[in-house]
């Protein structure tokens, strides 16, 4: 499997944590609850959403869901995007114009 098909496996599992966690109605340090309430165990999405802050921790093994910062996450994953598709597209135009010259 490719790096990128890596990453959108890595990004869809992100987005059904944020999806379980707006289910379980915990999207404030009020309403924050255990992972075990929410349905959700240990990932590899559910750190690298703590280590975003994109979860938080309320109190002791209580987790909420920040809105804000998943809303900036995503923000700044498609400016990556973006660039990325942009500088592969000035490289593309340069091999062109070098094979048409």
């Amino acid at each position: 499997m490719g790096a990128p098909a890596v990453a959108a496996v890595i990004a869809r599992r992100e987005r059904e944590v944020v999806d379980d966690f707006r289910a379980a109605g915990a999207l404030a340090p009020a309403t924050a609850q255990p992972y075990t309430a929410i349905g959700l165990g240990e990932s590899l999405a559910l750190k690298r959403l703590r280590d975003r802050a994109v979860i938080r921790e309320a109190a002791p093994g209580a987790y909420y869901l920040d809105e804000e910062v998943w809303a900036a996450v995503r923000r700044t994953r498609r400016r990556i995007a973006t660039m990325i598709l942009v500088v592969l597209a000035v490289m593309l135009l340069g091999v062109l114009m070098k094979t048409f010259k």
